[in-house]
């Protein structure tokens, strides 16, 4: 082959590795071993860009070079294939996401006829050495299995401070049973019940399960969450950008939900230890600080009423200056100390506090706003009474959701007082710094500076033990004790969403079971669509078979609602204030077994003190109540409905249990409860399969025909669930016939789940047995090198190390940390092109129209009317400034034509840049107008605004790719045309791994001018040409040159030089004519890593039977960088005349005999004398003549 055909080369090589699983590794060999690590892909519809690879193609340059110094090599890659994006197509077009997930993956046609390249094609055409045979997807079944098995180890171990790791639940069930919790040190909740041993071997089965909760390390609470309704689903703070959801820009807002979470918590200082024994970059250990977030200090008590709000501070030695306390807005005492005067402000500041998330919260610090809640807590040593806000900067789930106030040592504090100084709850500021003048600014430094105004403290400093004297203090007397804390708060595991891992539990009597490992994997069942509910409930509430039956152990069909004869409690008394309420368990409260066929829906050991309760409150019904019941009763709307009729714990003002439908009235109390009555809501219409409908007394009373005529309408949408409706659903044990079938959690683990452990799935991934066998994992041990986005900086790592450590403590792994060395790759950017679009903008005053009317005659006058303009034209100029004076004109004409009955309307053009798909513009940045029409409709008869010569000129932004953007470029593009050894080479030639950079094609051409170069060394006219002469001491000096540089580059993670040093050598060679074997063998080989194609291609061409990536790199050897002449100035009473190459190898009585024997020093001492000669060896030869 004459020509370089990158085409040919790349395709034959692609499917010579193929077939020849070149890259296969082993897991047991005498070579030592080399695992290298990309964070894996998520297989979105719109595949590569030309920034994904960028990483891969890094990791891929270490895989093989390793390969050649000798290692065994795992290098595998899979798929993150469980997500949102995924589920959000699948909402928009109706398919499976597993079929869109294998299509995105494997290549074919969308179900709307688009062509997807597919992961698996993109990344096998640009080269890469993966082991295939060990690929991973999240979302299969054989992988999931074992995610489950993990949240199931977590669900059954607790963590023992004492021995500072995590152990079986097993273990701590025995030391409950033998001395209760006497000496039992966990991480969880502070405060919890003791009890003793024979307290412990009292409780009922359930009540110890319900104890255990608290322990294990993952477990049900009600957490503070980022809310999206519009998705339906809880998001992480890193799927929230400016306070919307990445995915779509829908609002959120925080909500507390009933959802898992992980005791990550319990491994913060084990976290952060670890970041010392790992090669990680500096910047991405100190991210992980902090998040981590270690602070030491004191926990501090302030007694409220009958309550305390309880403050962690680093700074308990400035207790003295608390001048007010601050609360999160949705702290559990704001609405209990709020007085009445200061409710509706603190409502009113709550609900815009919702709409904020976490993260804007917090990067907001410019903001000052909060609200007095008009109480008074009491400073636990003064005895003065502390004003107690809310702010919006405090955040529930950081410490506890309070701050004590130091206005003259906390820069936040300081503005937030000066901002409220002199309205009501806003004291003046106390001041404890003795000689410090704090009018201006607040006084932050810890130092020597002596504290005042603070009673025993007075005279001490920061650095003279005022922290350690405080806290005595407070220890003393019982209002505080020292404590070390951390920010890491546990992490939120539950999503509502469908594509996702499934739970491995149901529920019994409320009560979280795991299914037992050896009926792993839970796959997800079918569903209509993948959106919740009508009821609200998480996507896989549409599934008709989603129930456990724990008797044979499988997943089973919803079961029949339908109560079998004999079970139930007849309820001879119908039993109302209008609100459920959740009532604490009774103990010993069990069915009559003479018991018959009735109603009975309520929890069977609170049924007594339920019926008791819900008589009372029919006996005394509010306003509302009455008017809506006398509406409802005696089947006045064709259904039976039941007054305050007990469902569980709860008892709801109105139900119709045919049709499983709940009426809520609510009261002006409901204001205040909102969270507590929408995880009521959550039970009954999750976990028990009842709608709920909710409407305020003022409604009922004013229109009381509209609230039936919605229940009404609602009522005919829902399902008969009952053949008779005299016969009702029990819960729990007394479902009789099918009592062992029971519901399967409806929520789905997190994107992150399966991503938090892969990296040793791949160690022995076709293992059926168990996760991976412990003689692979003492093999591989752990990750060598990772390299992934900086996005996966935090939360992912975190949560690896979190996982990895967890399966330590239960001897799952030998090794503590997933990943030895880290590199966060940089991004590459992309350059988008802006087209300037003006438009017309109309602002009709008048009423005569309707909204309606004035759209639909309005939309297409205004479209028709919007055009685009070069960039390159003056908008300041008087020919443009007529046009636009000529087209608003024309326009406001036109309106007031159509829409006769107008006087006048408001007509302005305006401008905005829009994008424009790169591809349409070429590199003079001028827009091909024609394609840009048809790219999109809404373009198609655009106007179009060009410059004086015709063309159509865009702006050029550097800014993230992205295929919103229409910035991005494809690699299989770039493939095609240069070849992927180029787009290699291009890529790493950008710049440092680590640092961003801008794409920009043009600049390819030159690296893909080098790749024909080299192949041009191989070759000559008549095809290819290697002589086996030796070769020139220049040309080994070229060569050794590079193989010292690609060694220290590689090794050093310097990739973009190396392609530098590639392009000098072949510069050198190709100047020395030097075709010979010797230098080109070993040449080939030091390119293999960035360009495998070529390299392979030539290493056969040299003959080799054998795949290029079995070669040994070359040796460096230092001898031929050695020089073996040095060229000497040669001066005459210190003045250069000329210089000389002469040996280097010689004496200096040598050196002097042959400078003197020169021809030109004979004719420069020609008639003068000769009167000293300096020689210094390497450096100069100076002659001192007369």
């Amino acid at each position: 082959m004459l020509l370089y055909d990158h085409k040919a080369i790349e395709a034959k090589w692609q499917k010579h590795w193929a077939t020849h699983k070149t890259f296969k590794a082993v897991n047991n060999s005498d070579k030592p071993k080399f695992y290298a690590l990309d964070m894996f892909p998520y297989p979105s519809g719109a595949g590569l860009h030309v920034g994904h690879p960028l990483g891969y193609i890094a990791s891929d340059i270490v895989s093989r070079y390793k390969r050649h110094t000798g290692f065994n090599v795992l290098h595998p890659m899979g798929y993150d294939s469980f997500g949102l994006p995924a589920e959000q197509y699948a909402i928009q077009t109706g398919q499976h996401p597993a079929e869109t997930t294998k299509t995105n993956i494997e290549g074919g046609t969308d179900k709307s006829g688009n062509k997807i390249a597919g992961y698996r094609k993109q990344m096998d055409r640009i080269g890469f050495s993966f082991d295939w045979d060990r690929e991973v997807r999240t979302s299969s079944p054989d992988y999931y299995k074992y995610t489950q098995e993990i949240f199931i180890l977590l669900f059954d171990s607790w963590y023992d401070k004492d021995a500072d790791k995590a152990r079986l639940i097993s273990e701590l069930v025995s030391r409950f049973r033998e001395s209760g919790t006497n000496n039992i040190n966990a991480a969880t909740e502070e405060d919890l019940r003791e009890f003793t041993a024979a307290e412990w071997n009292a409780f009922t089965d359930q009540e110890q399960q319900e104890v255990l909760l608290d322990y294990r390390l993952t477990f049900l609470a009600n957490t503070e969450v980022n809310w999206c309704p519009a998705l339906g689903t809880v998001l992480a703070n890193d799927e929230i950008v400016n306070g919307v959801s990445e995915r779509g820009g829908h609002p959120v807002v925080r909500k507390k939900m009933t959802q898992w979470s992980m005791r990550i918590s319990a491994y913060a200082e084990r976290l952060l230890q670890g970041l010392d024994g790992i090669d990680w970059s500096e910047s991405i250990k100190e991210t992980q600080r902090n998040w981590i977030g270690k602070s030491v200090g004191a926990m501090v008590s302030f007694p409220l009423g009958d309550h305390k709000i309880d403050v962690f501070t680093t700074r308990p030695d400035t207790i003295y200056g608390v001048t007010f306390m601050t609360l999160a807005p949705e702290h559990e005492l704001v609405d209990i100390i709020t007085t009445p005067e200061q409710k509706e402000a603190i409502e009113t500041y709550k609900k815009a506090t919702a709409a904020r998330s976490e993260r804007e919260r917090m990067a907001d610090v410019k903001t000052i706003s909060g609200v007095f809640t008009g109480a008074y807590a009491t400073h636990p040593l003064s005895g003065e009474s502390v004003p107690v806000w809310i702010g919006d900067y405090v955040l529930a789930g950081y410490g506890t959701g309070a701050v004590m106030a130091v206005p003259c040592g906390d820069e936040r504090d300081h503005a937030f007082a000066n901002y409220f100084a002199g309205q009501e709850g806003m004291p003046a500021i106390k001041n404890i710094f003795d000689g410090i003048d704090i009018s201006e600014e607040a006084y932050t430094p810890k130092d020597k500076t002596p504290i005042c105004n603070s009673d025993f403290l007075n005279g001490m400093s920061y650095k003279s033990g005022a922290m350690a004297a405080a806290i005595e203090k407070l220890e003393e007397i019982g209002a505080g004790k020292g404590k070390t804390n951390y920010r890491l708060r546990d992490a939120v595991f539950s999503r509502q969403r469908y594509w996702g891992e499934p739970f491995p539990v149901y529920y019994k009597d409320g009560l979280p079971q795991m299914i037992d490992r050896k009926h792993l994997p839970l796959e997800l069942p079918e569903v209509d669509e993948y959106l919740p509910t009508e009821d609200g409930a998480p996507p896989l509430g549409r599934a008709t078979h989603w129930h456990w039956d724990e008797k044979n152990n499988c997943v089973v069909a919803n079961p029949s609602l339908t109560l079998p004869e004999g079970k139930g409690i007849s309820e001879k008394t119908s039993v109302s204030d209008g609100k459920s309420k959740v009532l604490p368990a009774e103990k010993n409260l069990r069915r009559e077994s003479n018991s018959t066929p009735g109603y009975f829906t309520a929890k069977p050991e609170i049924a007594s003190t339920l019926l008791q309760l819900a008589q009372e409150m029919r006996n005394n019904p509010t306003e509302a109540e009455a008017v809506l019941w006398k509406e409802l009763k005696g089947k006045k709307t064709g259904f039976k409905f039941r007054e305050q009729h007990p469902i569980d714990e709860f008892i709801p003002d109105f139900v119709c249990l045919s049709r499983k439908l709940i009426v809520e009235l609510d009261g002006k109390y409901h204001e205040f409860q909102v969270d507590k009555d929408d995880q009521r809501t959550l039970k009954l219409e999750q976990k028990l399969g009842y709608k709920v409908i909710r409407f305020t007394n003022e409604e009922v009373i004013n229109d009381t025909k509209a609230v039936l005529l919605k229940i009404s309408e609602l009522i005919k949408q829902r399902p008969e669930f009952f053949k008779n409706e005299d016969e009702v659903l029990p819960s729990g044990k007394d479902l009789g016939w099918n009592q062992h079938m029971y519901p399967l959690e409806l929520n789905t683990m997190p994107g992150w789940a399966g991503s938090s452990w892969y990296m040793f799935r791949y160690m022995d991934a076709h293992n059926e047995k168990e996760m991976f066998s412990s003689e692979a994992q003492e093999y591989w041990e752990n990750v060598d090198l990772y390299i992934g986005g900086s996005e996966h900086a935090t939360g992912h790592l975190l949560y690896s190390r979190f996982w990895i450590k967890l399966l330590h403590d239960l001897g799952k792994v030998a090794v503590k940390e997933p990943f030895k060395k880290m590199i966060n790759q940089g991004m590459i950017l992309g350059e988008s092109a802006f087209v300037k679009l003006f438009y017309v903008d109309v602002r009709i005053v008048d009423g005569a129209y309707t909204n309606v009317e004035t759209l639909e005659i309005a939309t297409p006058i205004i479209e028709k009317n919007n055009f685009i303009v070069s960039e390159d034209i003056d908008e300041e100029s008087e020919e443009f400034q007529a046009f636009l004076e000529k087209k608003e004109t024309s326009v406001k004409n036109e309106f007031l034509e159509k829409l006769s009955k107008l006087s006048s309307v408001n007509v302005s053009i305006r401008n905005r840049p829009i994008h424009s798909d790169v591809s349409l513009v070429n590199l003079s940045n001028e827009l091909n107008v024609d394609y840009f029409k048809n790219w999109r409709s809404e373009f198609n008869d655009i106007e179009v605004v060009r410059n004086s010569e015709g063309k159509f000129k865009v702006s050029r932004e550097v800014e993230k790719m992205s295929k919103s953007k229409y910035n991005v470029v494809s690699p299989d593009d770039i493939c095609e045309q240069y070849g992927a050894d180029t787009l290699r080479l291009y890529e790493m030639f950008l710049g440092p791994l680590e640092q961003a950079k801008p794409w920009n094609t043009a600049g390819i051409t030159g690296v893909y001018a080098f790749i024909k170069k080299l192949w041009k060394l191989y070759h000559n006219d008549a095809g290819f040409s290697v002589s086996d002469e030796k070769a020139s001491p220049d040309s080994m000096k070229t060569l050794h040159k590079a193989i010292k540089k690609t060694q220290d580059d590689i090794e050093n993670f310097s990739f973009n030089t190396s392609v530098s040093s590639f392009m000098i050598a072949v510069n050198e060679l190709t100047a020395q004519k030097g075709n010979s074997r010797e230098v080109l063998e070993p040449l080939a080989i030091l390119v293999s890593p960035y360009a495998p194609h070529i390299a392979e291609e030539l290493w056969s061409l040299l003959g080799h039977k054998e795949s290029i990536s079995e070669a040994p790199f070359p040796i460096f050897d230092e001898k031929y960088l050695v020089e073996s002449s040095k060229t000497y100035p040669i001066s005459f009473n210190g003045k250069m005349k000329f210089t000389l190459d002469l040996p280097v190898a010689i004496s200096k009585d040598e050196l002097e005999k042959m400078v003197l024997a020169n021809e030109k020093v004979q004719e420069q001492l020609k008639g003068k004398q000769l009167r000293k000669t300096i020689i210094v060896p390497g450096k100069i030869v100076n002659f001192v003549v007369g």
